[in-house]
């Protein structure tokens, strides 16, 4: 029998936290879609910025490298 360990490759890893990241943002950006007549234009620069901010780190992470599986 095996053991329970199982090394995985760094690279995995990116990947896990790159989906995490825009799987958190999908879950704030649904109910703001849902309610988006009622909260304003205040709350739309909001999620603006906070999608700017992912995209800011998607690009960082993939000119870095970090998204390339070899």
């Amino acid at each position: 029998m095996g053991g329970a360990w199982v090394q995985f490759r760094i690279r995995y890893y990116m990947f896990a936290l790159v989906f995490v990241a825009f799987d958190v943002e999908t879950f704030f950006l649904y109910p703001w879609a849902m309610s988006f007549g009622v909260l304003g234009v205040s709350v739309f620069i909001e999620s603006l910025i906070f999608m700017l901010i992912l995209v800011v780190g998607l690009v960082y992470a993939w000119r870095k490298g970090a998204l390339e599986f070899s």
